[in-house]
C-alpha cells in the first residue's frame, strides 16, 4: 500500500503500491481530464518521467460514459496507460457549478455544463463510476467550497464531507473494490474545522488523506498555514496529497512541510498562454517581442528534446500564427520541466 522509506529533513520518500505499478514520492499528477492532455501524447508524458495520470469523474461520467470505458477493458485500456491512475470524485467540478445545484443529504442535484441536463452525483455515484472505470486511487466525494468561504458554509462542508466519507467507505465494500481509497480534509482556514476533519477521517480509516479546498483564492501564508496544522496530525505511513497547487515556487516548500502527491493543470494552462518554465529556475513569456529574434534553444538542458531542438523565436513565430505545435513544445517544455523537479528531490534520498 506505502511505505515510507525515509523523512530526511528536505522531504518524505516512500513508494506507493498500487494494482499498476508502484509509484515513488513525492510526485506529481499530470491532469488528463478526459483521458488525454491537450498538445502532448501519454507516449510523451512516459518518456518525460510521469508515473501516474490524473482523470476526472465527472467529465469521463458525461463523455464517454463509464459504461463505455468499462466495455473497452477499464479506463487503462480505454486511453493506453499501462501505469496507474487516479480518478478524482467529482465533487470540485461539482461544486464549482454553485449557481445551478441543490444539495441533498445524500448528494447534488446539478446541471451538466454541457447540455443543461439534469445530474444527481453522490458517494454512492461517485464509488460506481470510479469502481466501473477501474482506476488504482479513488476519492471520496467531498463537499468543496472556496478556501475563503464564512464558517458557517465550512462547518457545512465538514459535516458533509465526514457523513459522505462514510458512505463511500460503505460503498467501497459493497462493491469488493480492491483499489485505494483517499480521504479528502475539507474546512477552508479555519484551523479547528481542518483538525476536526482530519482527526473524525483518520477514524474512519482511508488508504491515503487528500488536502483540499486550497488554491483558491487564498494567499500563499495561509496556505502554509493550513499544512502546517494538518500534516503532523496525520498518519506517518500514510501518503498525503495536496489537491490543486502546482507553483514551481510552492512545490519545495510543500513537499518540505510533509506532502507526498499534488496535481495542478496551472503548468500547462501557463504553457499554451506564451509562459515558459526552464531548467534554470526562470521564466520568460515567449510571445513577448524581444524573442522574435532569439535564435538561442528555447531551453539547452531542458527534458523535452523539442525544446533542445527548436529556438525561442521559432516557438514565438508558432504563438503568433497561432500554430498548434506551439502548444505542443510549451507544454512539453513545462511539463519536463516539472518532472524533472520532483525526480531531483526523490534523488536527494
Amino acid at each position: 500500500m506505502f511505505t515510507l522509506h525515509a523523512i530526511p529533513s528536505s522531504s518524505r520518500h516512500g513508494t506507493l503500491h498500487t494494482a499498476h505499478g508502484d509509484i515513488q514520492t513525492p510526485f506529481f499528477l499530470p491532469v488528463a481530464t478526459g483521458g488525454a492532455m491537450r498538445g502532448i501524447t501519454l507516449n510523451d508524458l512516459h518518456q518525460l518521467g510521469a508515473q501516474i495520470l490524473l482523470c476526472n469523474t465527472y467529465h469521463l461520467h458525461l463523455r464517454p460514459g463509464e459504461n463505455i470505458v468499462r466495455d473497452a477493458g477499464g479506463l487503462h485500456s480505454f486511453i493506453g496507460w499501462d501505469k496507474p491512475i487516479l480518478t478524482d470524485s467529482g465533487g470540485f467540478q461539482v461544486f464549482s457549478l454553485r449557481h445551478r445545484l441543490r444539495i441533498e443529504p445524500h448528494g447534488v442535484h446539478f446541471q451538466s455544463h454541457i447540455d443543461g441536463a439534469p445530474l444527481f452525483l453522490g458517494p454512492e455515484e461517485a464509488m460506481k463510476i470510479q469502481h466501473t472505470l477501474g482506476s488504482d486511487i479513488i476519492m471520496c466525494f467531498d463537499d468543496c467550497p472556496p478556501s475563503t468561504a464564512p464558517r458557517k458554509r465550512l462547518i457545512e462542508a465538514v459535516d458533509r464531507t465526514l457523513r459522505w466519507a462514510k458512505e463511500c467507505k460503505e460503498w467501497q465494500k459493497k462493491l469488493s473494490n480492491k483499489n485505494l481509497l483517499f480521504g479528502i480534509v475539507q474546512g477552508g482556514l479555519e484551523r479547528d474545522l481542518r483538525e476536526k476533519c482530519t482527526e473524525e477521517l483518520m477514524a474512519i480509516g482511508f488508504d491515503g488523506y487528500a488536502i483540499g479546498g486550497l488554491a483558491v483564492g487564498e494567499s500563499e501564508t495561509e496556505m502554509y498555514g493550513v499544512l502546517e496544522c494538518i500534516t503532523p496530525l496525520l498518519p506517518t505511513a500514510a501518503p498525503r496529497y495536496l489537491m490543486g497547487v502546482g507553483r514551481l515556487s510552492q512545490l519545495k516548500h510543500c513537499i518540505a512541510k510533509g506532502i507526498d502527491m499534488f496535481d495542478c493543470v496551472l503548468p500547462m494552462r501557463e504553457a499554451r498562454h506564451g509562459t515558459l518554465h526552464l531548467s534554470d529556475g526562470s521564466t520568460i513569456r515567449i510571445i513577448k517581442q524581444e524573442y522574435r529574434d532569439d535564435h538561442s534553444p528555447i531551453d539547452p538542458d531542458s527534458p523535452s528534446p523539442l525544446s533542445r531542438t527548436h529556438t525561442k523565436s521559432y516557438l514565438h513565430h508558432l504563438f503568433h500564427i497561432h500554430e498548434r505545435y506551439a502548444e505542443t513544445i510549451a507544454c512539453m517544455q513545462n511539463m519536463g520541466v516539472i518532472l524533472k523537479l520532483f525526480q531531483e528531490l526523490r534523488s536527494t534520498r
